[in-house]
Parts: C-alpha cells; structure tokens; sequence
C-alpha cells in the first residue's frame, strides 16, 4: 500500500513529502514518475483547450450553412460579386474543418443535438450551392464554386478515409456522415 500510494503522490505531482524512497534508484525514479504525471496532466489541458475551439468552428461552418439554406438562394441571387465572397468565405471555412478532422480525429465521434449546429446534418448544403454555384455566368463565383467543390471534396476523403470507409462519391460520403451522427439527409427538421 505504501508503494502505491507514494506512486500515485508523485504521478499526481502532488510531492507531499511524507514518505520518501530510501534505496538510490528509487530516487530517482520518483521525479521521473512526478515528470511523467505532469507531461500527462499537461497532454490533457493542451487537448481540452485544443479540442473545444475545433467543434466550435465545425458547428459555426453548420450554423452558417444553415443559414444559407434557409435563404433558398436562387443561382441568379447567387451569380454576383457578393455570391462569389459567400462561396470563398465557405471554402475557407470547410477547409479549416478539414484540418480539425485531421488534427483532432476524436472530434468526429462529437455528436450535436441540434440539427442547425451539426455540420452532418448541414454538409450537403455547402454540397448543393456548389452545384448551383457551378452554373453560374459570373466568373468570379464559377471559379469560387470550384473551390468550394474541391475544399468539399477533401473534407469527404479525410472522412471517408479516417471514419466512413464508403470509397463513394462526395456526397455519398456526407450521407453516411450524416446517416453515422444519427440523421438521415432526407429528414424533416
């Protein structure tokens, strides 16, 4: 017991003090299990910290596109300079959330309970205004829409790579996303 409780003083990083090794190797081992203890206290704050700001910017990205969807923008609303920052700022976004899916795998297993924060449930939108996007006359806004296709496109490899397994088509992917957090993409809200 003794043992035990010195090893959990020291991992803890607690070092009260009351019971110290006698033997020469032991000494040493126990500052080394203190240091041990506080690198893994250290891991999880730098995870905590890391994790939250990264489900944060996926259910922003979902409650933009939301937003979006509940405009029922038409291509000609959509074919103008200011349709073209949409589609940039949307790419911009997606991409950021590729790269939180990549450094923060866990992230994926976060459901929302909240349709209009769950990027599953709101993912094909993005998917939708790229296509609409795509017919557009307006240079600008077709280049943007390739963009966004193609930011679309690699968030559906990191997930169908790491998560899904599908080895399907984008939106195919974005379907089981939202088929594995618990919607189904024909679902009423």
């Amino acid at each position: 017991m003794d043992a035990l409780y010195v090893s959990l003083v020291h991992i803890s990083t607690l070092g009260l003090g009351d019971i110290a090794p006698a033997e020469g190797w032991l000494r040493v081992l126990a500052p080394l299990e203190a240091l041990v203890g506080f690198a893994l206290l250290s891991a999880t704050v730098a995870w905590t910290l890391g994790i939250y700001p990264a489900l944060a910017r996926r259910r922003a990205l979902a409650l933009r596109l939301s937003h979006l969807a509940r405009t029922h923008s038409t291509t000609e609303q959509i074919d103008a300079s200011a349709g073209a920052a949409i589609l940039d700022g949307l790419a911009g976004a997606v991409a950021v959330v590729s790269v939180d899916f990549q450094q923060y795998a866990e992230s994926y297993y976060f459901h929302d309970g909240d349709d209009r924060t769950s990027l599953a449930r709101q993912i094909t939108c993005a998917m939708n205004l790229a296509d609409q996007a795509a017919a557009a006359r307006h240079p600008d806004v077709w280049l943007s829409a390739a963009v966004l296709r193609a930011a679309l496109d690699d968030l559906a490899a990191i997930l169908d790579e790491r998560f899904l397994h599908t080895r399907g088509s984008a939106r195919g992917v974005f379907e089981a996303f939202a088929h594995d957090h618990g919607r189904h993409t024909g679902e009423e809200s």
